[in-house]
């Protein structure tokens, strides 16, 4: 429509990219996990890139400490759901796109479910117990994972399943 042609004309200019790529962009769903220091900028460019359709996993609670460096929220956002207030701030950002938050911890019992509605995983979560039933998870389903962890000055970026080859379709 008229308001996604204006909102997203940086997109459509842009030689090789145009109307599209940003549909394919539109009919895209990611799930990001985690919405802390990596999850906060990777959700904010996916709404403002025009993904049609992002999750958010996570069941922590915004503290003070999370405000200088998880921008998306403010200081009357604490104490309550980092994914509900992402969510709510990144569909006032982008009106064109569906933002789904999930409050539960992800875990054994629900993983399954929540990924399959989901066509990319991005973790950007800050355990170990929590990267590996995601990537177990990604592996078993097929799904494309990218992977973000920081350390004090360093980070780490790395992309998985590329090309959506499941190499270990379950039952094989």
């Amino acid at each position: 429509n008229n308001q996604e042609k204006e909102f997203y004309q940086r997109h459509l200019m842009l030689e090789g990219f145009g109307v599209e790529a940003q549909q394919k962009l539109k009919a895209a769903s990611v799930l990001v996990v985690g919405a802390g220091g990596l999850g906060c900028p990777a959700l904010q460019y996916l709404a403002s890139a025009g993904v049609g359709r992002i999750g958010i996993i996570d069941n922590d609670v915004i503290e003070i400490s999370n405000l200088q460096r998880q921008f998306l929220y403010l200081s009357t956002d604490v104490g309550k759901s980092k994914s509900e207030c992402a969510a709510k701030r990144l569909s006032q950002h982008n009106p064109n796109i569906q933002v789904e938050p999930h409050t539960e911890r992800l875990s054994q019992q629900n993983i399954t479910e929540i990924f399959k509605m989901y066509d990319v995983i991005i973790d950007g979560s800050d355990n170990f117990e929590t990267r590996y039933l995601v990537n177990d998870a990604c592996v078993i389903l097929g799904k494309p994972l990218v992977f973000g962890a920081i350390f004090k000055f360093s980070g780490q970026l790395s992309v998985f399943n590329f090309e959506n080859e499941n190499t270990h379709p379950p039952g094989n």
